[in-house]
C-alpha cells in the first residue's frame, strides 16, 4: 500500500510557501454545441478523406483540375516532371538487379501456385508497368510471391485438380486473381485501407512465420526428387509423405543437386548480410544457380536418371484471358473468395513494405493510392495471363540497396522479363526442380522473424500467444484456418482491451501537484478521505459496467483498509476523465448508478477534466444537474483543493 499523508501534507504540496495564497479552483465549462450533421461529417471526413483532396481543385481551372486529376491517379505523371538521366542511370542498375533475382523466383513461384512457369514470368511483366504509373512507393519492386502463391495453391487444388485439369485450375487462378484487384481497389476507392490494420502485427509475423515454414516444407518434392507427393499442406501430412517414401522416393542425384545450390544461396545470402555493399552477391546468385545447374542436367543427361526438370515453358507475351474468367457458374463463388483473401494478404505485405522502405527514405505514401494501384494492376493482370502480384520484401530490399530512384526500376525489370519470354524461354526447358525449390527455401528463410517473436514475448504476452496462435494454425492445419485464427485472435485483442479497460488508482507525487499511477510511481501517496481514480479508455456499453464495478470494489478496499488502519473515511471519489475521449448512455447511465451508490455511502462524486465531446454529454443527459456544476473540475489538483477545504469546514 503506497504512502498516506495528512491534510498539512496536501496543502503543502500545492504551495511552497505556507503563507502563499492559492489559484482559484477552475471548473470545466460546456464547449459550444456542435450540429449532428456537423459532427457525423467531421468524423466520416477524418476517417476517410483526412488529407481533404478537395481543397486541392477548389477555385481552379477545368484544364487545370484536369492535370490535377491526372496526377493524383497517376503519380508517374507528378515525379516525371523532374525526373534526369543521372536518375535513370540509378535505375536502370536497380531494374537489371532485381530481374535477375525475379526471373528464377517466378518460375519457382508458379510452381509453388501449381501453375505452369511462363505465368510467373507473365505477371512480372504485365503488373509492374501498371503500378510504375499508379503507384507511389519509389522502391517497391512488384511480382509473384511466396505467401500469396502458396495461398492460391492451396486454396484452389481443392476445387480443381490441377494435374488432371490445368486447363480450368488456370481459368480459376486467373479469375481468382480478377476478384483480388476488384477487392484492393474496391478498399482503396472508397478508402477503406484501415480495415487491414484489424490485422494486427503479431498475428502478421505469426502467419508468415507459419507460411515460410510451410512452403519450405511443400519444396521437399522437388529437393529430394519424390514424385508421389501429399496435397495437404499440414506438417504431419507432409512429413509422413517425405519419410514413408525414404528407402525408393528420393532421387540422390536431386538431392545432390538441390542441397549444393541450396548451401550456396544461403552462404549468399550470409555474404550479403554481413557486408551491404556486397547487396548483388544474392540478388546474382538465383539467375547464377539456374544457369549452373541447367548447364550440370544438360550435360550430364541426369534427367534421364531421374531428376525432374521443368520441360516447357511457352515463348511469348501474355496471351489475352478475358474469356477465360469464370464469371457464373460453379467456381465463382470460390474464385471470389480465393481472390478476397489473397488480395488482402497481398495488400498487407505490400503496404507494409511500401511504408518500411518510405520511412527509410524520408517521403510519405498514400495508403488508399497503393491499394487502387495494386489493385488495378491485377484487374489488368488478369486479363492478361497473370495471377496474384505485389510487392516482394527481398526484391524491393534488392531494388533499395541498388540505388534505385522511381518507380522506373519497375519498368526496366519488365522489359527485361519481356525479353525473355520473347526470346530465352526455351533454354530453361532443363532447369532441375530442385534448384526451383531451393532458391524457394532461401527466399522465405527471412521470413521467419525470431528477433520479431522475442521481442512480442518480452513486450505482450498476448502479442505472442495471438502469433503463435497464427503460427501453429498454419503449419498443423492449413493457410486458410491459419489466417482465420489470426484474425480471429486480433479481434479477440481488441474486444478485450474494449471491455476490460485499465482503471487505475491515483496518488500525489510529494511536492508536486501531479497525480499519476500508484502501481508506476510508489512514492505517490493517497490522501486520507479521497479515492482518486483514473479511467484509461472511453465508456461505451461494452465497459461501463465494469468500469463501474472496478471502481466501486476499488472504494469497498480503501473503505476497509482505512477501518483496520484507524483512518479517515471516504468522504470524496475523484474520477481523473482525462483519457475518456468519449461517452455513450451506457457510460452515462454506469455514471448515474455509480453516483447512486456513492450517495448512499454519503460519498461526493467529483470528475476531473473531462473532454468537450464528454462534456457536451453530460450536460445534454443532465448529469452535470445531478452531480453539481462545481463537482467538475479542470485538473486532478484542483478537486483535492476542494475537497480539503471542504474537509476543514466540516471542522468544529
Amino acid at each position: 500500500m503506497s504512502r498516506r499523508i495528512g491534510d498539512e501534507g496536501v496543502e503543502t504540496a500545492f504551495s511552497s510557501r505556507r503563507n502563499e495564497s492559492l489559484p482559484p479552483l477552475h471548473s470545466v465549462g460546456r464547449p459550444e454545441k456542435q450540429s449532428i450533421w456537423k459532427d457525423l461529417g467531421d468524423t466520416i471526413k477524418e476517417t476517410f478523406f483526412p488529407d481533404d483532396p478537395l481543397k486541392t481543385y477548389k477555385d481552379q481551372p477545368v484544364s487545370k483540375k484536369f492535370v490535377l486529376g491526372l496526377r493524383a491517379v497517376f503519380p508517374i505523371f507528378d515525379w516525371g516532371r523532374q525526373y534526369n538521366f543521372t536518375k535513370f542511370r540509378h535505375d536502370l542498375i536497380a531494374g537489371i538487379t532485381i530481374a535477375s533475382l525475379c526471373i528464377p523466383q517466378d518460375i519457382a513461384y508458379a510452381k509453388l501456385a501449381y501453375l505452369s512457369p511462363e505465368y510467373g514470368l507473365y505477371s512480372s511483366f504485365v503488373p509492374p508497368l501498371i503500378y510504375a504509373f499508379m503507384g507511389s512507393s519509389r522502391d517497391i519492386a512488384i511480382g509473384p510471391v511466396a505467401v500469396v502463391s502458396l495461398l492460391l495453391g492451396t486454396v484452389l487444388s481443392e476445387t480443381i485438380d490441377p494435374e488432371t485439369n490445368p486447363v480450368d485450375y488456370t481459368r480459376l487462378a486467373i479469375t481468382a486473381t480478377f476478384f483480388a484487384g476488384i477487392t484492393q481497389a474496391t478498399l482503396g476507392f472508397f478508402r477503406l485501407g484501415f480495415l487491414v490494420d484489424f490485422l494486427s502485427h503479431a498475428a502478421t509475423v505469426g502467419f508468415m512465420a507459419g507460411a515460410a515454414v510451410t512452403i519450405a516444407l511443400q519444396q521437399l518434392k522437388g529437393l529430394l526428387g519424390i514424385k508421389k507427393f501429399t496435397k495437404e499442406t499440414d506438417i504431419v501430412s507432409v512429413m509422413h509423405s517425405v519419410f514413408s517414401q525414404a528407402h525408393h522416393g528420393w532421387n540422390w542425384q536431386t538431392i545432390a543437386i538441390g542441397i549444393s545450390f541450396l548451401a550456396f544461396l544461403l552462404f549468399t545470402k550470409y555474404i550479403g548480410k554481413k557486408n551491404k555493399k556486397l547487396f548483388w552477391v544474392p540478388a546474382m546468385a538465383p539467375l547464377t544457380s539456374v544457369i549452373l545447374a541447367t548447364l550440370i542436367v544438360f550435360l550430364s543427361r541426369a534427367d534421364k536418371q531421374g531428376v525432374q526438370i521443368v520441360k516447357h515453358i511457352d515463348q511469348g507475351i501474355n496471351p489475352p484471358s478475358a474469356g477465360k474468367l469464370f464469371l457464373t457458374g460453379p467456381y465463382l463463388v470460390k474464385a471470389i473468395k480465393a481472390g478476397a483473401i489473397a488480395g488482402v494478404i497481398a495488400l498487407t505485405e505490400a503496404v507494409a513494405i511500401a511504408r518500411t522502405f518510405a520511412a527509410l527514405k524520408d517521403y510519405s505514401i498514400d495508403g488508399n493510392k497503393e491499394m487502387l494501384a495494386l489493385g488495378s494492376m491485377n484487374i489488368v493482370g488478369s486479363l492478361t495471363s497473370c495471377y496474384v502480384a505485389t510487392g516482394s520484401f527481398s526484391r524491393s530490399a534488392v531494388n533499395y540497396m541498388a540505388g534505385c530512384q522511381t518507380a522506373v526500376s519497375n519498368i526496366v525489370m519488365s522489359m527485361i522479363v519481356f525479353l525473355t519470354l520473347m526470346v530465352i524461354t526455351p533454354l530453361f526447358k532443363y532447369i532441375p526442380n530442385a534448384i526451383l525449390a531451393a532458391i524457394i527455401i532461401s527466399a522465405v528463410v527471412n521470413l521467419v522473424d525470431i528477433e520479431a517473436v522475442i521481442l512480442l514475448w518480452k513486450i505482450d504476452k498476448f502479442d505472442f500467444i495471438a502469433c503463435m496462435g497464427a503460427f501453429f494454425g498454419v503449419i498443423f492445419i492449413s493457410v486458410e484456418i491459419g489466417i482465420l485464427i489470426a484474425v480471429c485472435i486480433s479481434f479477440f485483442k481488441i474486444l478485450l482491451q474494449v471491455t476490460r479497460p485499465r482503471v487505475a488508482l491515483l496518488g500525489n507525487l510529494p511536492g508536486t501537484t501531479l497525480y499519476r499511477n500508484i502501481q508506476q510511481y510508489p512514492a505517490a501517496s493517497t490522501i486520507p478521505g479521497v479515492l482518486i481514480v483514473r479511467v484509461d479508455s472511453s465508456m461505451y456499453f461494452s465497459n461501463s459496467n465494469y468500469v463501474k464495478d472496478r471502481i466501486l470494489r476499488w472504494l469497498s478496499d480503501e473503505e476497509e483498509l482505512n477501518k483496520e488502519s484507524n483512518l479517515p473515511r471516504i468522504q470524496h471519489l475523484i474520477i481523473d476523465m482525462s483519457p475518456v475521449i468519449d461517452i455513450d448512455t451506457s457510460g452515462i447511465h454506469a455514471l448515474e448508478d455509480l453516483n447512486k451508490s456513492l450517495q448512499k455511502r454519503e460519498i461526493q462524486l467529483i470528475l476531473a477534466n473531462p473532454g468537450p465531446v464528454v462534456m457536451t454529454k453530460l450536460h445534454d443527459s443532465k448529469f452535470v444537474d445531478i452531480v453539481g456544476q462545481d463537482n467538475i473540475y479542470l485538473t486532478v489538483g484542483d478537486a483535492v483543493r476542494k475537497c480539503n477545504r471542504s474537509k476543514k469546514l466540516e471542522e468544529p
